[in-house]
């Protein structure tokens, strides 16, 4: 094995990896006390710069999408990877470090033979995480993933981000998992709706009547985007996201210079408005609400997103709703609630979503159709949710909360696999999203229903910026462009109590 000098041993650091390259290979360098680590340099979810990213209290945070490994040998701590990172050997020769290029071999010992059978209702985000989980925690027994839709797994975040804006094809967004992952595990997949769960017996039915007799359970069927009941809704032209089947049928529609309207200001709503522009169609958004995003951000905070899509040529109608669709064999307008008319050759709907929820019986369901769970996921005995659906107390306290973000239906796919085999993990999570507009990542961090304050560090306008969002001088939440180095730190210092003081120090210093 031969073994390469690449770094003085003074130049590493504690807070962060320096990147060092040998042929094809990105390495980080990290110093861990007196030991130094080598891993890949690329995070394995979508190849984040982990070197760009932060070290904090043993765990390494992805600088894009937060992903987390522990320090001492890289494994997977928290999503939206799903492997752990590749190690390299590594020595110390005096201030030399040295490093081979050969992946150290991990082992992958056979997982004994268990009769039970795990079954994984729904396959998305949530249930590619948990099939992950479970056999990366040594399950050896049946796995079955059930999903209402055609294929694995793959990152629905996509659609609305990249594909209509035509930088990616439908076909080719990425799975979740290796192609090669569900034969190669032993992942029995079923496409199909399932007409009932009953909690109580412990039985699933599919819509074809065919039944299965589980174990265990995680309930993790996300939502469905909610339809308009307006006059015209079924005309051609009109469109709502979620599948690679739908974006195919946006892009299908989309035509240079012809005008589209977005009725809703959701994150999907403005997200396919940028894509569209991007296309060079002429977008309006139509949304009762006066200012976007004010509930989640803040009013200063959703009034620059509005100025950010009105300086790249979005035409707000807010305040007002759509009352009809007109056309003649396929939408060719919008009517709103004041009779003004807004002509369209394409409509999308993004008006929020509907829990997935009807077939569960043996469960008190929220009004929302929410599924109320413990700390560690759990529904009832042997059967947990995960996701949209799941209704969790937050670990900083208060009633409980339904978040609808990516990540977090994987962080608590996770707890659940683990609990499903036994174990008594709790969520202690924070959550994460992003949301991409014009080029520019737009993070938020942690979980603020109310705050007193926000504070700023930066420049809304320029869109870099570290936004706190303040209540009696703690760190509810944080909104930030520009700063993913940040943002993995304080992904982290979030897991405790922050200080507006504290949070800004580190904004400044990082």
């Amino acid at each position: 094995m031969a073994m390469r000098k690449v770094a003085k041993l003074a130049a590493l650091r504690e807070d962060r990896g320096l990147r060092v390259e040998i042929g094809d290979e990105k390495i980080m360098l990290l110093r861990d006390g007196d030991a130094v680590r080598a891993y890949s340099a690329i995070c394995p979810h979508a190849g984040g710069p982990l070197d760009e990213g932060a070290v904090c209290d043993g765990r390494i945070v992805c600088p894009w999408h937060k992903g987390t490994f522990r320090l001492s040998d890289g494994a997977l701590l928290e999503p939206p990877p799903l492997d752990r990172l590749a190690r390299y050997p590594v020595e110390v020769d005096g201030d030399d470090v040295l490093v081979s290029p050969e992946k150290i071999v991990e082992p992958q010992p056979s997982p004994p033979a268990d009769p039970r059978v795990m079954l994984i209702a729904g396959a998305g985000a949530a249930g590619a995480a948990a099939v992950a989980a479970l056999r990366e925690f040594g399950f050896g027994g049946r796995i079955v993933l059930v999903g209402r839709e055609q294929g694995p797994p793959f990152d629905r975040t996509s659609l609305s981000k990249f594909v209509v804006a035509g930088q990616m094809p439908p076909e080719e967004t990425p799975s979740l998992l290796p192609d090669t992952f569900y034969a190669d595990q032993r992942i029995e997949r079923i496409e199909g709706e399932l007409s009932r769960l009953d909690v109580r017996r412990r039985e699933a039915t599919l819509a074809d009547g065919h039944t299965l007799q589980f174990d265990a359970a995680l309930i993790a069927t996300g939502s469905v985007p909610r339809a308009l009941d307006l006059p015209g809704v079924d005309l051609p032209g009109v469109h709502m996201l979620r599948t690679r089947q739908d974006a195919a049928a946006i892009l299908a529609d989309v035509r240079r210079g012809a005008p589209a309207v977005i009725l809703g200001s959701s994150f999907i709503g403005l997200e396919i408005a940028s894509c569209l522009r991007e296309q060079e169609m002429a977008v309006s958004v139509v949304a009762p609400e006066e200012v976007p995003f004010a509930r989640q951000f803040g009013e200063r905070i959703g009034r620059s997103f509005r100025t950010l899509h009105e300086a790249h040529g979005v035409r707000f109608h807010l305040g007002t709703e759509a009352v009809r669709l007109d056309g003649t064999g396929r939408v060719e307008s919008v009517v709103l609630k004041d009779g003004s008319v807004l002509p369209a050759r394409l409509v999308i709907i993004g008006v929020g979503v509907r829990l997935a929820t009807e077939f569960v019986e043996g469960v008190e369901r929220e009004k929302d159709g929410g599924v109320p769970v413990d700390a560690t996921m759990r529904v009832a005995d042997q059967v947990y949710a995960a996701g949209d659906i799941a209704a969790f107390p937050l670990p900083s306290g208060g009633p409980r909360a339904r978040i609808e973000h990516w990540r977090v239906a994987q962080q608590q796919a996770r707890i659940a696999a683990r609990n499903m085999l036994g174990g008594d993990a709790a969520y202690d999570g924070v959550p994460f999203f992003w949301t991409y507009h014009y080029e520019k990542t737009f993070e938020y961090l942690g979980h603020a229903k109310t705050w007193d304050d926000v504070v700023i560090e930066g420049d809304l306008d320029r869109q870099d910026f570290a936004a706190l969002l303040v209540q009696g001088g703690m760190v509810g939440a944080v909104v930030a462009c520009g700063r993913d180095r940040v943002t993995a730190i304080l992904a982290e210092r979030l897991r405790g109590p922050l200080s507006t003081e504290a949070a800004l120090r580190i904004i400044r210093s990082a």
